[in-house]
């Protein structure tokens, strides 16, 4: 089961700063340019241990100064899970941080790895080093949003729940009323427990039919998203699955979401239309569109269930047989109190 957290951390480390805009350069050692090239090569065949190998075989022939070479060390050690080359790189550009603003988004972004590393070895010792990096990067730079709310997950985990709330509460404080982080922070302040769950990512989208939609205005109900598109077969095929589902538990406190990774807008407009798709329908556009990148999605048709609280339940690649847990979620959200329910 893919973990939904890690790439939506990785996904706020590309711009933690608004001003940070800089050009970022690949290595200056010509043997350093050779290998990181050989990375990428390694990447198009998806061979991604020997991409990360060869991406960090390429910082130390630049002498530990290659700032792509040390990202490309973070995405692909968090994906493999190789924490220490992850805090390596993370730690290399702490050292080689220029002014006060590189220095915090470099804490940051090692805090962020050792969050990652917390998630996934249930041990509260990274949690405890993320904090110590996030509150320097919140040293340097105080109206870091990104920072804030990290550090707040990172005091829930360690069962530090009003100072988890206090961090969640200025977070709330900068950003604006629309914004879906905003709203899941909102919910960690209530509920802090849910900020130590796996919950779905917090978005935000306006379906065909010109509907606002985000993830936590759907609280108090189950939600089943898919993820499809017009040219996949397999997608094609599961369709009749996926109107009968809809049709099953209509009326009841479920929400059916189908994401295209259609290109082509008016041929997926019209494959809605001549299908009878009437559930909440939109397009990402395709693998690498926001939604999509968001939960992480690299084949199709691929479904997520997440209950009436937000949290992950479960995940399936392919046509499955979902109908069972989604009746059981379903009974569970109508015995909400209607005070838990979304409005």
């Amino acid at each position: 089961m893919r973990y939904i957290t890690l790439i939506l951390i990785l996904s706020c480390m590309v711009a933690p700063l608004p001003a940070q805009e800089k050009t970022e350069e690949g290595p200056t050692n010509e043997k350093a340019k050779k290998t990181y090239k050989e990375g990428f090569g390694y990447l198009h065949r998806r061979m991604t241990d020997a991409a990360l190998e060869s991406f960090k075989k390429a910082d130390k022939q630049d002498g530990g100064h290659c700032l792509v070479c040390q990202k490309k060390m973070i995405q692909y050690g968090v994906e493999l899970r190789e924490w220490k080359t992850a805090e390596a790189a993370a730690a290399e550009m702490v050292e080689q941080s220029q002014d006060q603003k590189d220095l915090a988004i470099a804490h940051y972004q090692l805090g962020i790895v050792l969050m990652d590393e917390g998630l996934d070895k249930h041990k509260d010792d990274p949690f405890n080093r993320a904090h110590d990096e996030l509150s320097k990067a919140l040293a340097g730079e105080a109206k870091f949003p990104q920072a804030i709310l990290a550090d707040g997950k990172v005091l829930a985990h360690l069962k530090q729940d009003e100072a988890a709330k206090a961090r969640f509460q200025e977070f709330v404080k900068m950003r604006p009323e629309n914004d879906p982080d905003r709203q899941r922070a909102l919910r960690y302040i209530s509920q802090p427990e849910l900020a130590r769950a796996r919950m779905a990512p917090a978005f935000a989208l306006t379906t065909t039919e010109g509907l606002r939609v985000s993830m936590d205005d759907l609280t108090g109900k189950v939600v089943l998203i898919d993820f499809w598109a017009t040219w996949c077969a397999p997608c094609r095929e599961a369709l009749p699955h996926m109107r009968e589902i809809a049709k099953k538990f209509q009326g009841q406190p479920l929400v059916v979401l189908s994401i295209s990774l259609d290109s082509d807008e008016e041929k997926w407009k019209s494959f809605v239309a001549k299908n009878e798709m009437t559930w909440l329908q939109y397009r990402d556009g395709g693998f690498t569109g926001q939604i999509s990148k968001m939960f992480g999605v690299e084949a199709i048709p691929h479904t997520f269930t997440i209950d009436a609280d937000g949290v992950l339940q479960d995940e399936h690649i392919g046509d499955a047989s979902i109908e069972g847990k989604l009746k059981k979620l379903v009974g569970r959200a109508r015995d909400l109190p209607s005070s838990s329910k979304a409005q």
